[in-house]
């Protein structure tokens, strides 16, 4: 019996994996990233509420980012929210990840934030 038990628990865990960072060109405020012809400048944080790493939290929270968005010759600047395309000229642009993770009681260091974009061509 122990045995069946023993096998059963080492698939599970097995199965349970961390998932992937997300893919994609990486930048800091200031910085650039380009992806799929779009250039993205991200400016500033606007809201960074997301449940912190060392918190349990009733609601996931929310991270907005204010960027300067240029595609196909056109320039903008879009309030991007973490996870939600928005439409731009040459497709659907998303800020896919932010770095780091908010710790409860720490102020966040605007230079220490990373943005991962991806892009979905029309």
């Amino acid at each position: 019996m122990r045995r069946p038990i023993f096998l059963a628990a080492a698939l599970l865990a097995a199965c349970a994996t961390v998932p992937p960072a997300a893919a994609g060109p990486v930048a800091g405020l200031g910085q650039v990233a380009s992806v799929e012809g779009i250039r993205i400048r991200p400016l500033r944080v606007i809201e960074d509420s997301r449940c912190p790493a060392n918190a349990n939290c009733v609601w996931a929270g929310r991270l907005v980012l204010r960027a300067e968005v240029q595609s196909r010759g056109r320039s903008e600047t879009r309030d991007l929210t973490l996870g939600v395309p928005i439409d731009v000229e040459a497709g659907r642009l998303t800020l896919a990840a932010a770095e780091p993770n908010r710790i409860a009681g720490r102020e966040a260091d605007p230079a220490a934030y990373r943005f991962t974009f991806s892009v979905e061509a029309r």
